[in-house]
């Protein structure tokens, strides 16, 4: 996952579960829809899964980060057709490389490995071998360094983590060494079975090693599918200096790293502690952990996949890596779901195995099937209710300039184009007892830890769609002080619950197939259903900061209290339709309880904010214009749970009732 156990917040664990049911209801795979003759546009399952080649190999990173006197060798274990070898014909490949894959397992069924007596590998986790191996693809499944059967030390995404992934992709191009044994010298070559055409595919910390092995540039990754994957470690850790965990890489690095690991990593996790202060300081070590000016390198295509309310790896993460891709013009497609840290299998299955299929098909096999050319964006409106886009974000989006203003009540101010009267203020005291979901349930009442701003009811519907950013002039009575910004849809609707155990999904007994089993790998799996909640409000972008890096968001400092310091706070990206009847809100408060870490003052910072200084700079779909009419004229309600189809950019709208309540930390792996 990126995986983080910690004080009130859920532990972030999945459900191990037994391995067989007794009923299966079998999903038939599709037939290969060429006609005779025809160029084929989709794979076919006519290679046997049971009699697959089954091997291991080590292959050689270069690294010797375990200081042994010896480079590196990671383990790769492997599942390729063997009627394709027999015929002389290779298959391209697709990776998983992941930390996980003896500590804690896969999927929302913990998987992990298993081998037999000779260690040849028995079971691969998830169903990516079951399905696509009898379609003519080969799967890879890699330990990362320092874990399971691998050499060295785990790094926590730094150069050990990345080079145990792109070793194996050069490796399979030719271009690498790789041996039968961890320890012989008998070579092992993938050349001739391999294409070396290669996509790499994984959840949470796993897309996250697809994303920096894109990042490299490295021939032969054609495409990369990260899900919940993280493109810059230093903002899993800190959010502009804020704390949003109380341990640092170190944790995870011992978490992962297999017992003889621990035994001889001691000095990486003395790195990883002294490069990674808990003062929010950047550092050397998280710009090599930092892949999105890398951007710029990366030659493969990418699915993103994102839960919009994931906050274990926050959405911030989707946002910035899909910005600078499209900054570089790279082949993308994204969905966006209303889940927390949670696998697309588990949200969307059917459509996703489809999907994932023509993907991997195209950019994998060559196959011309239109995937490329279809809409760039799936976005889950309501529990299992999605839109499309054409481009995302549309291209009517324009930033725009909304402004907070005093209202009716100290702490319930508006907001809107107009800029505040000067000298208008506000104040609030932190209490790190609180958080958004408080702020917002009060959000009519003058409490003394936040300052809520309020549109008027909505006339129409209103689309943000992308990142937005807040900018705020507060002085503060304390040296140190955080800062928390939040977007909030005030009004009724039905969500998916990201908030409960499963983040949005309930695991069902029931199970279906997806590809073709063995005794000891099962292609069958818990099916699930959407586990939803019935809320007032939903925070649906958030962002934080320590106001000490109001001068340098990469070094924070200590404040002068009574001075008054401008800080901009980057918000996560986000879509999300405020719909009719509503009213958005912008809340501006001290410590995000549970999401972020108080600050180190010896009293509770109070914090008065000018107003005349602070906006909220907002990515509305229509510009200032669309706000100007959603805010002002006559109510245009929508019939309760009905659809509509009002166009924006050229794309149907979803039903009234979609919208999402506030934090809830946890996550699968």
């Amino acid at each position: 996952m990126p995986l983080h156990i910690r004080g009130s917040r859920p532990a972030r664990r999945s459900l191990a579960v037994a391995a067989a049911a007794a009923l299966l209801s079998v999903v038939p795979a599709p037939a290969a829809s060429a006609t005779h003759g025809a160029p084929p546009r989709e794979s076919a399952p006519v290679h046997s899964y049971d009699n697959a080649i089954r091997e291991s190999v080590w292959v050689d990173t270069g690294l010797d980060g375990d200081r042994d006197g010896r480079p590196d060798r990671v383990a790769a274990d492997i599942i390729r057709p063997r009627e394709a070898d027999r015929r002389g014909r290779k298959v391209p490949v697709i990776m998983d490389a992941s930390p996980y894959y003896a500590c804690c397992g896969r999927g929302n069924e913990s998987q992990r490995k298993t081998y037999d007596a000779q260690g040849d590998p028995v079971q691969f986790p998830l169903f990516y071998d079951n399905y696509f191996v009898p379609r003519g693809y080969a799967f890879v499944a890699v330990d990362l360094a320092g874990t399971n059967r691998s050499d060295g030390c785990d790094d926590v995404g730094g150069r050990s983590d990345i080079q145990s992934a792109k070793a194996v992709v050069d490796w399979l191009n030719g271009r690498g060494r790789a041996y039968t044994t961890r320890t012989g010298s008998e070579r092992a070559r993938a050349t001739g079975w391999s294409t070396g055409d290669t996509g790499m595919i994984g959840k949470s910390w796993d897309g996250t090693i697809a994303n920096g092995v894109a990042a490299t540039g490295v021939e032969g990754l054609k495409t990369i599918v990260p899900i919940g994957a993280i493109s810059s470690w230093y903002d899993y850790y800190f959010a502009q200096g804020a704390p949003l965990y109380d341990s640092g890489p170190e944790w995870l690095s011992h978490y992962v790293n297999s017992p003889d690991a621990r035994a001889r990593c001691g000095h990486v996790q003395r790195q990883l502690v002294d490069g990674a202060p808990r003062t929010g300081d950047w550092t050397p070590l998280w710009s090599e952990r930092d892949h999105v000016p890398d951007a710029r390198k990366v030659k493969a295509s990418v699915f993103v996949v994102h839960g919009q309310q994931d906050l274990n790896v926050r959405a911030k993460h989707f946002g910035q890596w899909w910005d600078a891709l499209a900054e570089q013009g790279v082949e993308r497609k994204i969905w966006l779901s209303g889940t927390g840290h949670v696998d697309p299998f588990d949200f969307r299955r059917a459509e996703w195995v489809r999907t994932l299929h023509r993907w991997f098909d195209h950019y994998l096999l060559g196959y011309d099937n239109g995937i490329d050319r279809e809409p760039m964006a799936d976005i889950e409106r309501a529990p299992d209710q999605w839109t499309t886009d054409r481009v995302w974000p549309p291209r009517a989006t324009t930033a725009t300039t909304l402004r907070p203003g005093t209202g009716t009540a100290p702490g319930v101010g508006t907001l809107g184009l107009a800029p505040a009267r000067p000298g208008t203020t506000e104040t609030f005291t932190d209490d790190p007892a609180l958080g958004e979901l408080d702020w917002a349930a009060h959000i009519d009442a003058s409490t003394p830890s936040k300052a809520g701003f309020l549109s008027r009811p909505l006339a129409r519907d209103l689309r943000l769609s992308g990142s937005s950013t807040v900018t705020v002039t507060a002085t503060p009575d304390t040296t140190s002080a955080h800062l928390s910004a939040v977007l909030v849809d005030i009004g009724p609707d039905t969500i998916r619950d990201y908030t409960a155990r499963g983040e949005g999904i309930t695991t069902l007994a029931e199970r279906t197939c997806w590809g073709a089993s063995t005794t000891g790998d099962s292609a069958c799996f818990k099916e699930t259903r959407a586990k939803t909640a019935d809320v007032g409000f939903t925070v649906f972008s958030r962002g934080w900061a320590d106001l000490g890096t109001w001068a340098d968001e990469k070094k924070g400092r200590p404040l002068t209290p009574g001075k008054a310091h401008t800080i901009t706070l980057g918000l996560a990206a986000a879509d999300h339709v405020v719909p009719a009847g509503h009213r958005l809100a912008l809340i501006i408060g001290g410590t995000d309880a549970g999401l972020i870490d108080p600050p180190a003052a010896p009293a509770a910072p109070t914090l008065t904010l000018d107003l005349t200084r602070t906006k909220a700079k907002l990515p509305v779909v229509g510009g200032p214009w669309a706000y100007l009419r959603a805010t002002s004229g006559a109510l245009h309600p929508t019939p309760d749970r009905a659809p509509r189809t009002a166009p924006l950019d050229g794309v149907a709208e979803p039903p009234a009732t979609t919208r999402v309540p506030g934090p809830g930390g946890g996550g699968t792996r």
